[in-house]
């Protein structure tokens, strides 16, 4: 892939309104949750329901969700390793801009390998971002099967699909667990609630003042400690 460096006429220029000005005109930081986990595990339904939440307490947050993103930005990838790695790629993208915009970013992807998520993480910012881990088992994701993809991968119509004939790697050291085959929805959303009410606060001093970040997005401050870490 070529770099910025390879195209001398491809220069960033940096504005002059910082994200921490932006941070402060919303009254909170820009952050971006990343949930992870099998498809029917309930990604987007958690990260709309708490989107829908942050809206009604006056906050900024916007959803970034896998499937939405292939009907346009990445409409034209496929499936196999290299074109999930680059939908991703583009994914953390769009969500640092988010971030920088102080927008509470809640992005619903599969990502299924620990090394695309890896450099989501390191596109973001360790700062800025929180691995939530969805870790509903297979069994009830598969007996949910909402859109029909598990069966058709049984019968093996999909290939390459993520828990039946492509692997997942589940996190190592996840930000926040969630398990929705045993606790309900709404005690998960409560749980990223709190998490967002934590890292989003002007006044926490947990993360550092990335006002006069540019890119690449900053990586000084080690992401949340394990005593920080939340599992349902």
């Amino acid at each position: 892939m070529t770099t910025d460096t390879q195209r001398p006429t491809v220069i960033w220029h940096p504005g002059d309104v910082t994200p921490a000005m932006r941070e402060r005109l919303n009254g909170h930081r820009g952050r971006v949750l990343w949930f992870t986990g099998l498809s029917g595990a309930g990604k987007s339904t958690l990260a709309h329901a708490v989107e829908a939440c942050l809206h009604e307490q006056g906050r900024r947050a916007f959803v970034l969700d896998g499937d939405h993103l292939r009907h346009g930005l990445c409409a034209g990838l496929g499936f196999s390793s290299a074109d999930r790695s680059e939908n991703l790629r583009r994914a953390a993208e769009v969500a640092r801009l988010f971030a920088d915009a102080g927008t509470v970013t809640l992005a619903a992807f599969i990502s299924p390998l620990r090394e695309d998520r890896e450099r989501v993480r390191a596109i973001v910012g360790a700062d800025r971002f929180v691995e939530v881990y969805v870790a509903c088992p297979l069994a009830e994701c598969e007996s949910r099967d909402v859109k029909g993809l598990y069966k058709r991968a049984r019968a093996a119509e999909i290939p390459d699909f993520t828990g039946i004939s492509a692997p997942y790697e589940a996190p190592e050291h996840p930000d926040l667990v969630l398990d929705t085959s045993r606790t309900p929805i709404e005690a998960c959303v409560a749980q990223v609630l709190a998490c967002v009410d934590r890292i989003v606060s002007l006044e926490a001093d947990t993360f550092t003042d990335i006002g006069e970040s540019m890119h690449p997005a900053p990586t000084d401050r080690a992401p949340l400690t394990r005593s920080q870490r939340v599992e349902v």
